[in-house]
This record gives structure tokens, C-alpha cells and sequence, in this order.
């Protein structure tokens, strides 16, 4: 049976920053790459918002394909905050030597392997998840990635492919011997998806047997989980994927947290309005009239899921066809929930 880490006394031993390569990274908790969510935009609120780092989505190592507009988006490093860290994703090594070579180009200062994404679509082409299938294509993928590019090259990986077949202590030493700088393990197989619980038993054994930052990721939805997580795995950050939708701040809620052991309110209404027209914004900006418009959508549906009676704002919001529109129906929209609060207390 795999212990609940949310069960436990606090810490006494607070945690402290780690290195990747040359870079420190200050606050141990990263946001996950996440495809179709972590674009430039989301990543730099992130970042703005108490992440330690942050990983773009994950780029084809097939570089003929990279003249697509999709592809162009997620290879627009412009601005960011350092150390800028690019997933890419493929199964031949040569292939995924050259796009490594490619992102340090245009900018990546961490390159980051997927061999985590359960996708179909993705295992489908022997990549992701797929690939902790074989493990010398995984060695033959790592050393020739590492010895192609100067900068620290980390993993992500899931802890194998089905629950009879957890060999993600295998591979984890075998990163580290091949010159891997750090190790992201979601609490899963490539079998389970996203279904059930995540483990972190797995989590806990690749940490006992490796020397290189191990980041856990997998079900962790607030402080409190991570600080349970991170004492139960000996991991040296946790990594938030999903429950960064909608909630950019969990960043500086866990960062503030694992630092002083205490929970920072929940953001007001204000605060959450200023967070959304400033993220819509960016979308609109970064993706131009049209896209930024559709985009908008998701993640104006994350924000608002979790706030009493929202369904009838986000059909009505999914209908308009502008920015303006847009900006104009999320203000409207929270000015009549904050005059309701204020009239209620």
C-alpha cells in the first residue's frame, strides 16, 4: 500500500534552493509542462507568481516541422526570466540531438527530455512514456542528447510503462550515470494515465538511489500536499501540473508555505480579476486577435470553475468573438460579484 503523504507532522528542516547546471533555482516548486497550457504567457505568470522554474510545452524533435505556426508559438522564448528551459520529444536520438542543438539556439538554457507524456498520439510514435519500454533506446537517446549541447540536459519520466513493469529506478541511475542534471517523476505509469492515485513509494526509492535533484509530480493540489510529499519522498521540489490551471498563485501559496509553514489566504476577488485581465491580455497579445480569442476560453474556464455559479458567464463567454468583448465581459462579470460581497458583509 503506497502511504498517504498527506498524513504527518510539519517538517522541522525547511527546504532549501538546488542547483541545475550553473542555475539556482530558488523556490522547489516547478511548473510541469503541459501541452496547450504552458505557452509563454502562462509561463511567465508562473514565474511572476512564485514558481522556481518553469518548462514550456513540449516541442517535436522532428525540426522540419518546427515552420508550423503551433510550432513557432512554442519555440517564442522572448522575454522570459531564466533559466528558460524547452521540453523536446521524439524517439530517435540523432533527431533529438539536433533539436536539442536547435532550442540552444534560439534561446534554451535547460533542455528537458519527455519520456513521461502518456498521450497516444505521442506513445504511438515510440516517444513519451513509450520509450521507458527500451531501455538501451532510452540510454542511446540521453548520452547522445547530453553529449550534443552544453547546457544541463534533465528528464521527465513516469515510474514505468504498467504497474508489473516500475523500472523507473533503473532508468533514474542510468540518467544520472549518462550526465542527466535532474530527474521529474510523475507518480504514475504510462498504463494509469491520469486515473487513480498517484505513488510515491517509486518517488521516494529513485531520491534513496540517486545523487541529481529528483522533482515529484503527481496529484499535489495545495502547500500542504506538497510539504507532505516532499518530507515523504525526500524530494527536492515538487512539480504542479494540472492544479496550476485556473490557480497560477499555488505557486507562491506552496513557496510560502514549505518556507515558513504557514498558509497565505486564498486571493480576493479583486486580485483574481487582476491576475485574469492581465493573463487575457498576454494571450491576446502573444497570439494575435483570432487565436488569442479562442485560447482565452480554457483558461478563462479554469479560473472561474471553482466560483459559485460561473456556467452561465462561461457559455456566455465562449460565444464572444473579440478582446475587447472579452475584457469588457470579465470585468462586468467579477464588479458584480465583488459589489455582491461587499453588499453581503
Amino acid at each position: 500500500m503506497t502511504p498517504d503523504p498527506r498524513e504527518g507532522e510539519l517538517p522541522t528542516e525547511l527546504p532549501s534552493s538546488f542547483a541545475i547546471g550553473p542555475y539556482n533555482i530558488g523556490a522547489p516548486v516547478i511548473l510541469a509542462p503541459m501541452a496547450g497550457v504552458t505557452d509563454r504567457p502562462f509561463r511567465k505568470l508562473c514565474r511572476e507568481l512564485g514558481a522556481g522554474l518553469v518548462v514550456s510545452e513540449m516541442v517535436t524533435s522532428d525540426t522540419s516541422l518546427w515552420d508550423s505556426r503551433k510550432s513557432r508559438m512554442r519555440l517564442d522564448h522572448a522575454g522570459e526570466s531564466g533559466p528558460i528551459s524547452v521540453q523536446i520529444a521524439g524517439g530517435d536520438p540523432e533527431m533529438m540531438a539536433e533539436a536539442a542543438r536547435e532550442n540552444v539556439k534560439r534561446g534554451a538554457q535547460i533542455i528537458d527530455i519527455n519520456m513521461g507524456c502518456p498521450a497516444k498520439k505521442v506513445c504511438k510514435k515510440a516517444a513519451g512514456s513509450a520509450l521507458l519500454r527500451d531501455e538501451k533506446l532510452v540510454a542511446d537517446i540521453l548520452e547522445t542528447v547530453v553529449q550534443s549541447v552544453s547546457v544541463p540536459v534533465t528528464l521527465k519520466i513516469r515510474t514505468g510503462w504498467c504497474p508489473d513493469s516500475r523500472n523507473g529506478v533503473t532508468v533514474a541511475k542510468m540518467a544520472e550515470d549518462l550526465g542527466i542534471s535532474a530527474l521529474a517523476v510523475h507518480g504514475r505509469t504510462r498504463a494509469c494515465g491520469y486515473h487513480g492515485q498517484a505513488e510515491f513509494d517509486t518517488i521516494a526509492e529513485i531520491v534513496s538511489a540517486v545523487k541529481i535533484p529528483v522533482f515529484a509530480n503527481g496529484d499535489i493540489t495545495g502547500a500542504e500536499k506538497a510539504r507532505k510529499v516532499l518530507d515523504y519522498t525526500g524530494a527536492a521540489a515538487v512539480m504542479i501540473g494540472r492544479a496550476a490551471q485556473g490557480r497560477p498563485w499555488i505557486f507562491r501559496e506552496i513557496a510560502h508555505y514549505l518556507a515558513t509553514g504557514e498558509q497565505l489566504p486564498e486571493p480576493s476577488l479583486d486580485e483574481v480579476r487582476d491576475i485574469l485581465i492581465t493573463h487575457l491580455s498576454e494571450l491576446h497579445r502573444f497570439y494575435g486577435a483570432v487565436m488569442g480569442v479562442r485560447i482565452a476560453r480554457k483558461h478563462v474556464g479554469w479560473y472561474v470553475k471553482t466560483l459559485a455559479d460561473s456556467e452561465d458567464f462561461r457559455q456566455t463567454f465562449n460565444q464572444l468573438e473579440c478582446a475587447e468583448a472579452q475584457h469588457a465581459s470579465v470585468r462586468e462579470w467579477f464588479e458584480r460579484r465583488i459589489t455582491r460581497g461587499a453588499k453581503a458583509a
